[in-house]
């Protein structure tokens, strides 16, 4: 990972200094890293250790990064791993020009690999993510949304990228078909569970230890499976509350909606909604030999359901 952020660093250089200034926010925000460990634990899992896995892995991040500079946008959020989104420090358009510069500078570095299918995995990684993102804002303040949509969205926007970090290990590392079938849906899995905790955390953590706002979901009209849970097993009157906080968005109900969504038990059947997607993650996975980077995939899997950050 000090090799991939060395890699970052090299390659977010630009004569463009606001770009220099951007990145260095952006870099400096640190975060989890956790797609491009997942490709270096997959590429070791699966046997894959060449230098192009670091290069890889910086891809990784700058595709992840370009999406959080865009949504930041999108979503006019202004904390972002406990401190000030681009968006808020720099300005909206700033953010978006980076983010473009993010994408394009991806995809520069994923021509030096020299390798077809890797460029074909992340293209269609990228188009995917990008559908999930508009699917998303069409689902913001809409009370209708069902689980299966919600579904839909994280598994386009979010568990995508998780997939592709895990497939491209299999690539690289030229397994089979169904070995390579197997790391991208213990991705899709991982990616899935993560991001169901994330949506638990909007409604049970606190923005000094989660590095965002708490209640930012509910703020921005966004039915995530918490709400969704609550307005379809809770009282007509939760019902109601709830679908008038994602019609109108904001905070003013914040209290009043996370009491029913615990009344409920709405955040335990997320939860376990994770703990599925950890399991399928886990049982995707089987077919690799054992080594010490299977064991740590294992691990990583029962991390995104037990993480509080």
């Amino acid at each position: 990972m000090q090799r991939v952020d060395a890699l970052i660093r090299q390659r977010l250089d630009s004569d463009v200094v606001l770009i220099r200034q951007v990145a260095e926010h952006i870099v400096a925000g640190g975060g989890k890293r956790l797609r491009p460990a997942l490709h270096l634990i997959a590429a070791a899992a699966a046997g894959f250790r060449g230098d192009a896995r670091f290069e890889l892995a910086a891809v990784i991040e700058f595709i992840h990064t370009a999406t959080l500079l865009h949504d930041d946008v999108v979503d006019e959020s202004d904390l972002r791993r406990g401190r000030e989104t681009a968006n808020a420090a720099f300005g909206n358009a700033a953010s978006v020009l980076v983010g473009d510069f993010l994408y394009s500078r991806a995809f520069q570095m994923m021509v030096t690999v020299d390798n077809m299918r890797v460029m074909e995995v992340m293209a269609e990684a990228t188009n995917t993510i990008a559908e999930g993102e508009v699917l998303q804002l069409l689902n913001v303040n809409d009370p209708q949304v069902d689980e299966a949509r919600y579904l839909e969205v994280i598994h386009r926007k979010t568990a995508k990228l998780f997939e592709a970090a895990a497939r491209l290990a299999g690539v690289m590392a030229g397994v089979s078909a169904g070995v390579e079938a197997g790391l991208a849906g213990y991705g899709r899995h991982l990616g899935t569970a993560f991001q169901l905790i994330d949506d638990v955390l909007d409604y049970s953590g606190d923005a000094g230890t989660i590095g965002k706002n708490v209640g930012d979901d509910l703020a921005e009209g966004k039915p995530t499976l918490p709400l969704i849970y609550a307005m379809r097993t809770g009282t007509p009157a939760q019902a109601e509350l709830i679908r008038g906080a994602i019609v109108n968005g904001g905070r003013d109900e914040f209290a009043a909606i996370v009491a029913a969504i615990e009344a409920t038990g709405a955040l335990d059947y997320a939860r376990n909604a994770a703990r599925r997607e950890a399991d399928a993650a886990r049982m995707a996975i089987q077919g690799l030999p054992e080594s010490a980077a299977k064991a740590t995939l294992m691990e990583l899997a029962g991390y995104s359901v037990t993480r509080q950050n």
